[in-house]
């Protein structure tokens, strides 16, 4: 939901190309987006071979006959309601291989997408893992989602330190505290986290509502207390940016 509503409220402001990536193997950004779910992974064949050389800075793989990243986004990518666009690599329900060639075409598309002026807003899958091990490369700025409860706070902590282990590019690193029902719900995920809270979303029937109906919150109930809080934390998080 935070993903989707942030996503729809930049392009809005900026007017500029806001491409959502899903990299989370369960559904709901397409939802959060308003735009109807469809799984089918990026065409295998989206790939080719890379001509050796200091140009392709050791990638293995280019996307076919020169097609640059946004031409593939504008090609492949799902249109949503304020012109973003949803690129995903697709869920488990065909042959493995197939949708780790549509993963690989993933990373390609987002680091090519890295070098235009297109905004790359991501929904990560979850976990104390995978953020830092190439899913999260594209961001500038990564905000790790946390309830103040004891099993959110502790994976928070866990997240940061797998990040400094990981050996992960330099990257601005804050929180989001979720679901809020107490004002010191921010200061105990600051605590529990170290890391700076920079918005914080409450605890909102409206969501629950729009997801029960398959819609954004954003249509469903654009002047709902969550839609709000996303977009102070867009503020927020324009201002980390620069």
């Amino acid at each position: 939901m935070i993903s989707g509503v942030f996503c729809r409220l930049l392009a809005r402001e900026t007017g500029e190309q806001v491409v959502a990536i899903d990299s989370d193997p369960l559904p709901g950004l397409a939802w959060s987006l308003g735009i109807p779910s469809d799984d089918t992974p990026l065409p295998p064949d989206l790939l080719e071979k890379a001509n050796d050389g200091p140009a392709n800075a050791g990638d293995s793989w280019q996307l076919r006959g020169g097609m640059s990243a946004i031409d593939a986004v504008h090609q492949y990518a799902a249109g949503g309601p304020d012109g973003v666009r949803l690129l995903q690599f697709g869920k488990r329900h065909g042959h493995v291989q197939m949708l780790a060639e549509s993963q690989q075409a993933f990373r390609v598309i987002g680091r090519g997408l890295d070098q235009t002026e297109a905004h790359l807003v991501g929904d990560l899958p979850g976990g104390t893992r995978q953020p830092f091990f190439g899913w999260g490369d594209f961001a500038d700025v990564l905000v790790v989602v946390a309830e103040a409860t004891p099993s959110s706070m502790l994976s928070a902590k866990r997240l940061v330190r797998v990040r400094e282990r990981s050996g992960a590019r330099d990257q601005t690193i804050v929180t989001a505290a979720n679901k809020v029902v107490d004002p010191s719900d921010s200061e105990r995920l600051a605590e529990a986290s170290g890391l700076p809270v920079i918005g914080a979303v409450p605890k909102d029937p409206a969501v629950g509502a729009a997801e029960r109906a398959g819609r954004s919150v954003l249509d469903h109930a654009p002047n709902a207390p969550a839609v709000e809080a996303v977009r102070s934390l867009l503020a927020a998080l324009q201002g980390v940016a620069r």
